[in-house]
């Protein structure tokens, strides 16, 4: 058999962008009917079939290559389906590949062949044996992972891949002696080297277009040696295929391909640039971006300096084509990296933005540089962007382009293409507008140095112009969007850029965002309500770079960007009457229920602050002061009560989350004010939140000398708390008069006695409101208790020149001159 030597490869090792014939999806042999060896003849099938048991028999390395050279001469690949593929492949398997590896990598004298041969043969029977997907994944075949790195990094052997090889030696139970004896037999013209693919030829050429003639066995010891497009092809093959699989980018990540792909890149190996820079996009792109990141900082930093200084010094076209690949090789918000360096990455990559976006461009050619402009704010932000006038460009053409996308007729779809660009742009869109409404924009903002946060007044009105058109085109794309399509993450990406508009904006389009009420309502219901987790949703989740949405998809949150926009609608009457007919207060407090028992289920610094629960509170806050007869009668206010009432007693023994206690009590309060007195005994758990209640408002403020001071433990949250300790005060002195029996507790908790002596010992407040808001609470109990009453009389009697000598009404209410 060894006379056969000349024939055709058992399988070619392509060039990159060809397919095996035969051996993957959509091969030469896949639509063949499974039984009989695709397009052979009755004696190549009785050949073949010999073949296929000389393979299963072989005593020695020997035989098996001679066997698969007469199948290659008989039977070419392009005549071989998938079953019959299958079948030499499990003859062959996966033992003699890795074995010739090892032998290789090791330099073994008594194999008989360069390393190099063995290497080409080896590589290429392992890029046959991955176009199956369970060879692929077999585990052996994933022990060969890190020799084929080695080679891809440093060459065909170099000393990192013999540690890899005794380590693979050890894997496989093989003895240091272990030999490939296939050597033994074959002749010298029965080359090895064509057997692993055609195009194996002498000469090399890499990267750079240079080429080296034959190498000898001793030069392919150097880590300097040239790596041939064969070999290289066949590694990547593997690679390709393994990536594939479902945890095909954890089990390359955790076998080092990061480090040793960029090794390739940095070294400019062979195909580096054509498949080691696309297989690095992948394992950058998903899921294991993060980790990737935190594992290999440093050389993936390196990696994108070295990108985007071949970005700077590309051609025009060149240009174009790399800004997607850029955005694979940013770093994840929040991940930790060389901020100086990274700094430089994004400011050299602007510097090479500003003109590409100045210059004419069509449709297809300004969106990739629209999204990686996205990326690139999203990292940094307009801190480096570049002057004033050229933020409004690159904000003027994201909003152009999200016209052109989304007015289109009904029925219209978007590519996958054009929803990712849209989707870029919402972030330029989402970025420019908390710069565009910051207060702190005036006419004498000079639009010099600085990007976006030096606008001019005139500047920052032509920004919320084009804005204001852009979102008027969201909003009539949202209006098509029916319930089957909630899932798609376009949709939420969509309804996500709307709500962070609407979050500043309600005034503008105002009839057009009250018709999308039902849309955004029902939207959010959907999602919080569901019972299994979208699946798309969830993959996108786990891919964007915004920080705030890193992590799992848990349904809560559409309704997390809508809060903001419900505090603002349910405050005006006409949006919040659209509102209470959608059932928004009981979703409300479905979402407060849902998150309530989130965050009880986690202890420590994981029971973090979440504002969306605050702003829940506060959208509730508006239906409970302006809809009191809502309030009375939707069970929804009685679910919310109950919830309170359960939450607030945990809650004012958690310093941390006191803002989170300040809604709540407030709002208690703010419902208890329009409940009538109890028929009955007073129930346990109406009783356990006033009393809660009493207890949390009495530790807001300390006596001290001379003036009441807030107290340390509500001193770092003071900002944010105070008014909703003070309208809590005053909704406490409408529940003692619509609830006569909660002055009582008001003794019995001690918050008259302890608000009483404090006052007494000082002769002024931290300000007026806090004087206003204590008096109308004073007032209250002393009008409906007169042991209350007696004991407010006897304290200002006894000091005329404290603070409660201030209060005006409440010494008409004691009967006080």
């Amino acid at each position: 058999m060894a006379d056969s030597a000349d024939v055709t490869p058992v399988v070619s090792s392509q060039p990159p962008g060809k397919e095996e014939q035969g051996g993957g999806e959509g091969g030469g042999g896949s639509d063949r009917d499974a039984g009989g060896g695709g397009g052979l003849t009755d004696a190549q099938r009785e050949v073949l079939e010999r073949c296929l048991h000389s393979l299963r028999h072989a005593k020695n390395d020997s035989h098996t290559l001679a066997a698969l050279l007469l199948i290659t001469r008989l039977c070419p690949a392009s005549q071989l389906d998938k079953p019959t593929l299958r079948r030499i492949f499990e003859a062959v398997g996966l033992n003699l590949p890795a074995r010739l590896l090892v032998t290789a990598v090791r330099g073994s004298e008594s194999s008989g062949l360069p390393p190099h041969e063995l290497l080409s043969l080896g590589t290429a029977l392992l890029a046959a044996l991955s176009t199956d997907p369970d060879m692929a994944s077999h585990p052996q075949l994933l022990t060969t992972i890190p020799l084929l790195l080695g080679i891809l990094a440093n060459g065909p052997v170099s000393n990192q891949q013999k540690q890899a090889a005794q380590n693979q030696a050890g894997e496989m139970g093989q003895s240091p002696d272990s030999k490939v004896q296939s050597a033994e037999s074959t002749s010298p013209e029965s080359n090895p080297t064509n057997v692993a693919g055609e195009s194996k030829t002498s000469e090399r050429k890499g990267d750079d277009g240079s080429t080296s003639n034959g190498v000898s066995a001793s030069e392919e010891t150097s880590p300097s040696a040239g790596l041939d497009e064969a070999m290289a092809a066949d590694c990547y093959q593997v690679l390709t295929a393994v990536c594939a699989l479902p945890r095909g980018p954890d089990q390359l990540l955790s076998r080092g391909a990061v480090p040793a792909l960029c090794q390739a890149v940095e070294q400019n190996q062979t195909f580096s640039h054509e498949r080691g820079l696309a297989l690095l996009g992948c394992l950058l792109s998903g899921k294991t971006k993060d980790r990737a990141w935190s594992k290999h900082h440093a050389e993936l930093l390196s990696l994108l300096v070295r990108l985007s200084k071949d970005f700077s010094q590309s051609t025009d076209q060149a240009r174009l084509d790399m800004c997607s690949q850029l955005v694979q090789f940013l770093p994840p918000v929040g991940v930790t990296v060389e901020r100086e360096e990274l700094k430089g990455v994004v400011s050299r990559l602007w510097g090479v933005l500003r003109p590409m976006m100045q210059s004419k461009l069509t449709p297809r050619q300004i969106r990739p540089i629209l999204v990686l402009s996205a990326c690139l704010l999203d990292l940094y932000g307009w801190e480096l962007v570049g002057p004033p006038k050229f933020c409004c460009l690159l904000v003027n053409r994201a909003c152009v382009e999200v016209r052109m996308g989304l007015e289109e007729p009904p029925g219209n779809e978007l590519s996958p293409e054009l929803q990712h660009t849209l989707t870029g742009c919402y972030r330029v869109m989402e970025a420019a507008i908390e710069q565009a409404c910051s207060p702190a924009l005036s006419q004498t903002a000079a639009p010099t140095q600085g990007s976006i946060s030096s606008l001019s007044l005139q500047q920052s009105r032509q920004v919320l112009g084009v804005l204001e058109e852009a979102f008027s085109a969201v909003m009539y794309h949202l209006q098509q969007v029916d319930s089957s399509r909630y899932g798609d993450p376009f949709i939420f990406a969509t309804f996500r850029s709307l709500c962070s508009w609407l979050a500043e904006e309600t005034s503008c389009l105002k009839e057009e965002v009250t018709g999308l009420l039902p849309f955004l309502i029902g939207y959010s219901q959907s999602h919080l309500q569901s019972e299994s987790p979208e699946q798309g949703l969830s993959d996108w989740m786990a891919d964007v770079s915004i920080s705030e949405e890193k992590g799992a998809w848990t349904g809560k949150e559409p309704l997390r960007y809508l809060l903001p926009a419900l505090c603002h609608l349910s405050a005006e009457e006409g949006p919040r009457k659209v509102l209470l007919t959608l059932d928004t207060p009981a979703l409300l407090v479905d979402f407060l229920s849902r998150s309530w028992a989130s965050l009880k289920g986690k202890s420590g610094t994981a029971s973090g602050r979440d504002p969306s629960m605050e702003t829940a509170c506060s959208a509730l806050l508006n239906f409970t002061v302006t809809e009191p007869e809502r309030v009375r009668k939707d069970p929804c206010f009685r679910t919310l009560e109950a919830l309170l009432s359960e939450a607030l007693p945990v809650l004012v023994h958690k310093p941390h989350l006191l803002v989170l206690a300040a809604n709540y009590c407030t709002l208690g309060l703010m419902i208890g004010r329009l409940r009538s007195a109890p028929a009955g005994s007073v129930e346990a758990g109406q009783r356990r939140f006033f009393s809660s209640a009493l207890r949390f408002l009495r530790g807001a403020l300390d006596s001290g000398p001379g003036s009441v001071k807030v107290s340390v433990s509500w001193e770092d949250s003071w900002d944010e708390a105070a008014e909703l300790w003070r309208l809590g005060l005053q909704a406490l002195g409408g529940c003692v008069r619509a609830q006569p029996w909660i002055a009582t507790l008001v003794r019995e908790e001690g918050w008259l006695k302890h608000t009483l002596s404090m006052l007494d010992q000082c002769s002024s407040l931290p300000d007026q409101h806090t004087q206003e808001a204590l008096e109308e609470a004073l007032c209250a109990m002393a009008e409906q208790c007169t042991v209350c009453k007696q004991e407010i009389g006897d304290t200002m009697m006894r000091n005329d020149k404290g603070a409660l000598s201030g209060m005006r009404s409440l010494k008409k209410s004691v009967g006080v001159k």
